[in-house]
């Protein structure tokens, strides 16, 4: 059973005066997460918002990292793009360079790296998207932890690169008996109940399994649990995760490791 896990979730999705999710959801879910996963412009975000989410984050002692994607503001970045390695690459160094200026501005720093949308599911199994986000990454900053599931590509990578790994799962995501997520779009693919949530949470940390959407059990090793700005409720669920890991004695706490935030 783990002592302690690290909660993270995506936000700073919006873009001008825009918002996706509820209005003030960020500024409550950075009283309870213990990472902020920081759009970097691509899927979602602007400078502005970069800046305002990172200052919150350091006053609340948070850690920050980059959440990069595919360039598609258009589809949330949730859309697979054939984006060829080498632009990949850059385009994942542009984010995470982009993010470290403007959180240096407000006295913050990015401490890891996690993958958006389609990305993120693309980089489970793509040797050759993984090794470009790695190599975005590495290029920049060696140091950078990367977020992504247990057993994907993309951290073998990272591995083999001397990245920091950070191995994540899914409080309000539902599984395939493979142990990835399922599409959204598909029955089961959200959970937005907060006890359901909350329970999740405590057997993924507990036991380190989770019940897939056939009922297979799926062992999951996980280091931190994700909640998404843009569920349904992601307050409330953010909040009920968060009270059952500690009234099951885990504590929450930043699982990448790097500077103090």
């Amino acid at each position: 059973m783990a002592t302690h896990i690290d909660l993270n979730c995506d936000l700073g999705e919006g873009y001008g005066p825009w918002s996706l999710g509820d209005p003030g959801a960020d500024d409550a879910l950075l009283a309870v997460v213990s990472s902020a996963n920081v759009a970097c412009g691509f899927h979602a975000g602007d400078p502005a918002i970069m800046a305002a989410r990172c200052a919150t984050a350091l006053s609340r002692g948070v850690a920050v990292g980059a959440h990069v994607g595919y360039r598609d503001l258009v589809g949330f970045g949730r859309r697979r793009l054939d984006v060829p390695p080498g632009v990949l690459a850059a385009e994942v160094a542009y984010q995470v360079g982009a993010l470290q200026a403007v959180a240096r501005t407000v006295g913050a720093e990015v401490g890891y790296v996690k993958p958006h949308g389609a990305l993120y599911n693309r980089v489970v199994h793509d040797e050759e998207q993984a090794a470009a986000v790695v190599a975005g990454i590495a290029g920049v900053d060696p140091a950078l932890a990367v977020v992504g599931l247990p057993g994907s590509a993309v951290l073998r990578h990272a591995a083999g690169a001397g990245l920091p790994t950070v191995t994540e799962a899914f409080a309000d995501r539902g599984y395939l008996a493979d142990g990835t997520l399922v599409p959204r779009g598909r029955e089961g693919a959200l959970v937005t109940d907060p006890a359901a949530a909350a329970e999740r949470a405590v057997r993924l940390a507990r036991d380190g399994v989770v019940v897939a959407v056939d009922g297979t059990l799926v062992p999951v090793d996980a280091a931190s649990l994700c909640v998404h700005s843009d569920t349904p409720g992601a307050v409330p669920v953010a909040r009920a995760v968060r009270a059952a890991l500690e009234a099951a004695g885990v504590a929450v706490r930043p699982a990448a490791p790097g500077p103090a935030r």
